[in-house]
């Protein structure tokens, strides 16, 4: 007969996890009252006392390692928690699948996350708030207006500190003038890209050259002037735009970066000397 090792019992599903050591038999064997049914040479089965259980078989390469579930503690679970905003379970399953690496888990979590918000996008967003900035020295100031579906989410500190966020990455970024490329005037665009055709470095090029050359160069400098597309200042390897998203997922609504004024002390003075 051949032998056969317990790995895992699971009692609230009345399961439990054999190894086989021994061949394979194409007879069922009973174990008392487990019926059990060989399928294959040194491979692990599930069985089960309830009827119709479905088995499965796990190569025979599998360690005792891989089958055995990665413990995870309450704490690891917790911090990443804070640092996504994702939900307990999810943490937790993230962390089981990557094999208690954080990194691994985070990055799931944050395609997840990117994911559910993108599905979000399409709702209408009527609430929010209105945050402030002082820059140190008090020459500097910035006003956002953040956006949300309910006003139960705009009441939430996680979305004023949000809107801080941004304002603050507004005030870190002074090439910024738009939140989205939406935001930008065709016009401008069709200037800009007639003064790049004219450019000398360009001249005598094929045009389906030139065109390419004048497309990228137009797109270049029009990320720089939109807030979304921006690292985000505390966290570079996330855009702004990653970041709103982020907690979209955490509170569960559509979010959106409405607009932004940027306030420069000596802005007004400057504006009449150049009139005169």
């Amino acid at each position: 007969m051949s032998a056969w090792l317990v790995l895992a019992e699971y009692a609230s599903s009345n399961m439990t996890l054999w190894w086989q050591l021994g061949p394979a038999s194409p007879a069922p064997r009973h174990f008392g009252d487990k019926r059990l049914t060989c399928v294959a040479p040194t491979s692990a089965v599930m069985i089960s006392t309830t009827p119709m259980q479905q088995r499965f078989a796990v190569p025979a390469a599998t360690s005792r390692a891989a089958v055995q579930m990665v413990a995870v503690s309450a704490k690891e679970v917790k911090a990443l928690r804070d640092v996504t905003g994702a939900g307990m379970m999810d943490c937790k399953k993230a962390l089981v699948d990557a094999e208690g690496n954080v990194e691994v888990a985070t990055e799931a979590l944050r395609a997840k996350g990117l994911a559910s918000a993108d599905k979000k996008a399409s709702r209408a967003v009527k609430e929010g708030i209105i945050e402030t900035y002082i820059h140190t020295g008090s020459k500097l100031g910035i006003m956002v207006e953040v956006n949300c579906e309910t006003d139960f989410v705009a009441k939430r500190p996680e979305f004023a500190e949000l809107a801080k966020s941004i304002a603050m990455q507004v005030a870190a970024s002074p090439t910024v003038e738009a939140v989205s490329e939406s935001d930008i005037d065709s016009e401008w665009i069709s200037k800009e890209k007639k003064i790049e055709a004219a450019s000398e470095d360009l001249q005598g090029k094929p045009d389906q050259i030139v065109a390419k050359i004048v497309d990228g160069r137009v797109a270049k400098t029009i990320k720089a002037k939109l807030l979304l597309e921006q690292p985000y200042s505390r966290d570079p390897n996330m855009s702004v735009d990653e970041l709103v998203k982020s907690y979209t997922a955490k509170l569960g609504e559509n979010i959106k970066v409405a607009r932004f004024v940027r306030f420069n002390m000596g802005e007004t003075a400057t504006a009449e000397e150049d009139e005169e």
